[in-house]
């Protein structure tokens, strides 16, 4: 193990990232779904945004060491793609209905039946994050816990559904052309990620790019057009069980969104984390960030179990050192910033 006098060092088991692809007929026709780890251990079920798989929207999470093998030493991850979204995904064919994001929630069910799971850990990105709720507050008893990115819960402003109609008709007439991925990549990123003349683009940007040349126009067309025509659920927040996990960026197009969001949670019962000088996707642009928050949360439910570390006494990722106002009730509903990447620890 390294020096630990600037920040966290950590000596730990590294967790298998092969995964198993199942392609599972429902009623709303075929959707994939990737499972990494053991299933037996609690499931944690997960739902990209709009273009997005899990391997675009999900692996700097878990890339990130430490978060990963939080992740996959606590959770078997199912990683559910959108319909047509999957890698080597072919377009879907034009005589098979539009979906509506209650069919989207209700595949979701159909996707946990097919496993025989019960109650879930969620994880969704914006889209996602809408979904995954939608199906929180429809199947209350099956969700565990929804630790959201970014979340929406208002039906679109007129703005976002207008924005959202040109950004329609460009994928049903031109498919996945630059345009389109400039203004997908200004809804995951932050201005500084993306780059300008003088300063490159980060490294998950570039990913990210390369990654969407392999979506399907008229199938990340299909997603859209559900979340566009998405209904207000602001009021079945309050009815859910479970408690919530919310991040987001502050340089997010969703910030407001985000924030509204929280507001008509439960405070006893959900937690925001504003992430400085970050845009939508937290998971890819600052994955760090999320760690302590989601450990403190995970250790709320008992759901954690600390691997087999080498860590220093003062680190606060140790479990003994997490302090235990932060799992009280009243803790879960504060704001908490701001949240730095790395820990400096002073002697």
């Amino acid at each position: 193990m390294g020096d630990s006098s600037d920040s966290v060092s950590i000596d730990m088991e590294t967790p298998s990232l092969s995964g198993k692809e199942y392609v599972i007929e429902t009623y709303y026709g075929h959707v994939s779904v990737s499972v990494y780890g053991d299933q037996d251990k609690p499931a944690l079920v997960t739902y990209p945004d709009l273009a997005l798989n899990h391997i675009s929207c999900f692996q700097g999470l878990l890339f990130c060491p430490e978060a990963c093998s939080l992740l996959l030493h606590n959770f078997c991850i199912y990683h559910i793609s959108p319909p047509g979204h999957e890698l080597g995904a072919a377009t879907i064919r034009p005589e098979d209905p539009l979906l509506s994001v209650d069919d989207l929630a209700d595949q979701i069910a159909e996707v946990l039946n097919y496993f025989g799971l019960d109650a879930v850990m969620c994880m969704g990105v914006t889209a996602g994050a809408y979904i995954l709720t939608l199906f929180a507050i429809k199947y209350r008893q099956r969700v565990l816990g929804l630790i959201l990115i970014s979340p929406l819960c208002n039906a679109p402003s007129w703005t976002e559904w207008l924005y959202n109609k040109v950004l329609s008709n460009l994928l049903y007439y031109y498919g996945m052309c630059g345009v389109v991925k400039e203004l997908l990549l200004k809804r995951y990123f932050s201005k500084e990620a993306r780059g300008s003349a003088q300063v490159p683009e980060s490294d998950a940007v570039q990913a990210c790019k390369r990654l969407l040349d392999e979506r399907q126009g008229l199938n990340v067309w299909r997603f859209l057009e559900a979340i566009n025509g998405r209904q207000d659920i602001s009021n079945g927040l309050r009815k859910l069980f479970c408690c919530s996990l919310i991040f987001v960026g502050e340089n997010s197009p969703f910030h407001f969104e985000s924030l509204e969001m929280t507001s008509e949670l439960d405070r006893r019962y959900s937690a925001l984390v504003e992430v400085p000088a970050c845009g939508s996707m937290v998971t890819e642009e600052q994955p760090h960030a999320m760690l302590i928050p989601m450990e403190c949360f995970l250790t709320g439910y008992g759901m954690y179990r600390p691997p087999k570390l080498s860590v220093s006494p003062r680190s606060t990722l140790s479990p003994i050192c997490i302090s235990p106002e932060l799992l009280s009730p009243e803790s879960m509903g504060l704001k908490l910033k701001p949240i730095k990447t790395r820990i400096s620890l002073e002697v």
